[in-house]
This record gives structure tokens, C-alpha cells and sequence, in this order.
């Protein structure tokens, strides 16, 4: 079995996924400045990690936004192509991915195979990404990784999706005295709206896989559940399912698989 590798430049964070023997192995950093350093650095933190040279690699398949600058890559891949094989490896069956990085949030329709048939992105501003609850987070002097964990309160309503506004109106609940819990649980409903109706204007759904770093938000996953009237699966590596695609698609266009 081939060794390969898959890198995801995404705007935030940059993930690397080894496929060795069958296993994963993967790290995440953040992207910082320069994409290009951000992979080179924990690529050869990885390699070293598993006693391999580059020579060992037997292909590597870049993607994400900043997947030009993996001049090193033998292939580069769209993140929606390597989602789609990502999630459908990680959840057979899934028919319906949602998602949400730091600063985009698409809905993707594969087939079980993990062919994209169709998709949706909203990449024109960081309404309801990883960047909206970050500044969010701020506004409410808490860390992003907090937000997840208060628990579900009737929500305050958030009329403003745009993130300058959506912080006024926040600060603004605050300074009215409404308590954190329930402005954050009018965030989490205010995304799930949003990427809801994403997903109802690509038609049916049944098996409905959430990926990306916000799918660690477990309040958003919660708000997302009651919006769509069923399940949300989030899978154990939910961060990495386009590192992961795009190393399964390095298997298929290796030399040694054809």
C-alpha cells in the first residue's frame, strides 16, 4: 500500500494527513502568514514523527485556498472534491456534508461513492464561519473553544449575520444585561438558519455529516439538529476530511495503484 500524504491549506489552519499502511497520521497548525512555510514546517515535523524521508511519499495531493503554494504536490485538488471523498470515507453513506472553516461554509451532495453531484458555498464574507465566532467570542470576553459548551437557553434574537453588525448587536445585548448563554445560543441559531437553508435548496437529505472546526461547536451541531429534524454526524476527524480526501485521491493516481 502506497504512503501519501494530503495537504489542506485553509485559511486558517493547515492540515497535513499521512496515510501509512492504512493508518492516519495528520497534524494541524496554524496557517499564520504564509501558507507555504506552514506546510513545509509541519510536513517535515510529521515525516520525521513516522521515520520517513520524501522519497518514501509516493504522492502528495495538495488543496484548500492556498493549495498553489504546495509547489511540492503532484496534484492540487479542489477542497469540495476532497471533502466529498473525505466525508465519504469517514461516514459511508453520507449524502450531505455541511462544511464550516474559518472563513467559508459550504453544503456538498455526493454520492455514497463520495462524488460531488452538486454543492453550495458562502465564501463572500464570514457570516456564520470560524472567524464570525471568533470576533463573536471577543465581543462576550470568552475563548471560540468556550462557546460550545454553554449549555442550550431560550436565545436572544441576532437580526445581523454581517459580522461588524453582529458584534455591535452583541455588545449591545450585553450591555441590556442579557446573559451570555442565551446570546450565545442566539448565534448558534442564527448559523444554523443560515447554513440550513443552504442545505434545504440542494434538496433532500438523509445522512448529514458536518465537518470542519466549527463542527467541534457542539451547540452549533445542536441548533443545526432542530433546524434541518435530524441527526447531525460528526465524525471523529472532522477537522482533517479534506486532508484525508485528498490523500485517498493520492492513492488512486499513484504509479503503483494503475
Amino acid at each position: 500500500m502506497p504512503n501519501t500524504i494530503g495537504v489542506d491549506v485553509g485559511s486558517t489552519s493547515t492540515k497535513i494527513v499521512l496515510l501509512k499502511q492504512g493508518e492516519i497520521h495528520y497534524k494541524i497548525r496554524p496557517t499564520g502568514w504564509s501558507p507555504r512555510d506552514a506546510a513545509h514546517q509541519i510536513l517535515e515535523e510529521l515525516l520525521q514523527e513516522q521515520a520517513l524521508s520524501r522519497e518514501e511519499i509516493d504522492f502528495i495531493v495538495a488543496t484548500g485556498y492556498g493549495r498553489v503554494a504546495i509547489t511540492y504536490a503532484h496534484k492540487a485538488v479542489t477542497e469540495i472534491t476532497c471533502h466529498g471523498r473525505g466525508a465519504a470515507f469517514l461516514v459511508p453513506e453520507t449524502d450531505t456534508i455541511i462544511d464550516i472553516g474559518g472563513q467559508d461554509s459550504k453544503v456538498i451532495k455526493i454520492t455514497p461513492q463520495g462524488k460531488v453531484m452538486d454543492f453550495m458555498m458562502n465564501d463572500k464574507c464570514a457570516a456564520g464561519t470560524g472567524r464570525f465566532l471568533g470576533v463573536m467570542a471577543v465581543a462576550l470576553g470568552l475563548d471560540v473553544d468556550d462557546l460550545g459548551k454553554f449549555q442550550d437557553v431560550k436565545p436572544a434574537s441576532i437580526t445581523n449575520m454581517c459580522t461588524v453588525f453582529a458584534e455591535s448587536e452583541v455588545i449591545g445585548l450585553l450591555a441590556q444585561g442579557t446573559p451570555k448563554d442565551a446570546i450565545i445560543s442566539g448565534l448558534h441559531q442564527a448559523i444554523a438558519r443560515r447554513v440550513a437553508a443552504m442545505v434545504k435548496k440542494r434538496g433532500s437529505y438523509e445522512k448529514v455529516v458536518f465537518t470542519g472546526g466549527v463542527a467541534l461547536n457542539q451547540g452549533v451541531c445542536r441548533s443545526l439538529e432542530k433546524e434541518l429534524g435530524t441527526k447531525i454526524l460528526v465524525p471523529e476527524y472532522c477537522q482533517i476530511a479534506g486532508a484525508i480526501g485528498a490523500a485517498l485521491i493520492g492513492q488512486d493516481s499513484c504509479p503503483a495503484q494503475s
